[in-house]
């Protein structure tokens, strides 16, 4: 696991502004990485700091790295983040010392620095950002008990809880070819449903439903037929971000015995541009969370101590809707779920490791969705089908409008923030995506 080192001292402070103000995102302790395009130039990655982007292909034509930092920015530069991903996480962390110091107040070369900064720095409201890497492989993974006890409660009472669940990470493959980033709408899917009165139709799905889940890229592969042992699954993690893996449920529900999800889940998934590095969330791991006494010891490929000490994250996730009628009365988007990451019963190590453990091989910049990340409280509910019971009980807004699905026109945006006495908070920027109707062919 990624230890602690300057890059995290609180007191440490950016020569950008805005990367100091309260309630930042992207602080001089964070420095995620992620792929943009502006001022008419090729894509390109860059390092989110304050409200602004720095320019690795720019920082490189001035000579701004040294030698032990230069390879990997170069690779960073590209417009993928695949072959940084594939790295090795000391290269990584080479490469973000480097950016530490370059865009520190007190790093060597600030005057230099801050001269091309009209060059080296992008406003982030100026630019487009693109999905980081390409995604060879999506997964996601079922990993909350609150999640699948309460949706067990609603859909199959008689037996709520997998039997497996407590025993391996659950998870499905899911559709790399459709994973969106943050701003790019939703179309609402068609689909094959069952009517209450067993007739068959196609047609959109009348259970739209959102996600709330954190995404987990992986760095460094293992080769096919090669496991990757536990204690070595955090050297596969090259970072994190948001991912909104959207649901019809109608489609989903109809679809998924024996085989699970296919079509109510393969339409649309959202993720945030920024990837928050393994090592920017250093200072905000925690243990796992605990397990009950009497639940089942995981087997021995599932065990490690220093996992169990540290595999799990502070950081607190948040949805919020805003529908149209509250954009055309400049109503502010309400909080929908409030949960936190650390609750989950399955660390992301563990995740690795079990998708691994048959040999399969992982690739740089696959994705792994963490599952829905609810909590106990009814708050930390984070989707609409618990929120909702099923679509029973629907949610009131405050502004008199009700909702138990989502409708068209509805805007769901997610939000991170890892945070802990002694530290910087960081966060993730924004998941966000607009639904628009289906199509009319």
């Amino acid at each position: 696991m990624q230890s602690l080192n300057e890059t995290h001292d609180p007191a440490r402070r950016s020569w950008v502004k805005a990367a100091n103000e309260r309630g930042c995102d992207f602080p001089i302790q964070n420095l995620p990485f992620g792929v943009f395009r502006a001022r008419a130039r090729e894509p390109r990655g860059g390092v989110a700091i304050g409200d602004m982007i720095f320019d690795l292909k720019v920082a490189i034509e001035a000579a701004l790295f040294s030698a032990d930092a230069r390879e990997a920015a170069h690779v960073a530069c590209a417009p993928t983040l695949n072959a940084l991903m594939a790295m090795s996480p000391h290269q990584i962390s080479t490469l973000r010392r480097s950016l530490f110091d370059l865009l520190c107040t007190d790093g060597p070369d600030r005057e230099k620095i801050e001269k091309l900064a009209p060059d080296l720095l992008v406003p982030i409201d100026q630019a487009t950002c693109m999905l980081p890497t390409v995604i060879g492989g999506f997964t996601d993974f079922f990993t909350s008990i609150d999640h699948v006890s309460r949706v067990g409660r609603i859909v199959r009472p008689d037996s709520p809880l997998p039997p497996a669940f407590k025993h391996l990470p659950m998870a499905y493959n899911g559709r790399a070819s459709s994973v969106v980033v943050s701003g790019e709408p939703v179309i609402r899917p068609r689909g094959q449903r069952r009517h209450s009165d067993g007739e068959a139709v196609f047609a959109p799905t009348r259970a739209l439903d959102y996600e709330l889940e954190a995404g987990i890229y992986i760095g460094a592969g293992n080769a096919l037929g090669t496991p990757i042992p536990l204690r070595a699954a955090p050297e596969h993690i090259f970072g994190f971000c948001l991912l909104n893996d959207w649901s019809a449920r109608d489609i989903q529900r109809w679809e998924s015995f024996p085989l699970g999800p296919f079509l109510g889940k393969s339409f649309c998934t959202t993720i945030s541009p920024w990837i928050v590095t393994s090592e920017a969330l250093a200072p905000f791991r925690v243990a796992a969370a605990a397990r009950a006494t009497d639940d089942p010891v995981p087997l021995a490929y599932l065990q490690d101590t220093a996992d169990q000490v540290a595999g799990g994250f502070d950081i607190a996730l948040t949805a919020t809707i805003q529908t149209a009628a509250m954009r055309s009365q400049g109503e502010a988007p309400v909080p929908i779920t409030q949960t936190n990451l650390s609750t989950l019963y399955w660390t992301a190590a563990q995740m690795v490791a079990h998708h691994a453990s048959n040999g399969c091989n992982l690739r740089p910049g696959d994705l792994l969705g963490t599952g829905t990340t609810s909590g106990p409280t009814d708050e930390s509910r984070a989707c609409m089908l618990e929120l909702t019971s099923g679509g029973r009980d629907p949610i009131r807004l405050p502004n008199g409008e009700t909702r138990a699905w989502l409708e068209d026109g509805d805007e769901v945006a997610l939000h991170g923030r890892a945070n802990r006495n002694g530290f910087v908070p960081i966060g993730f920027g924004e998941c966000r995506a607009r639904i628009e109707a289906a199509s009319s062919d």
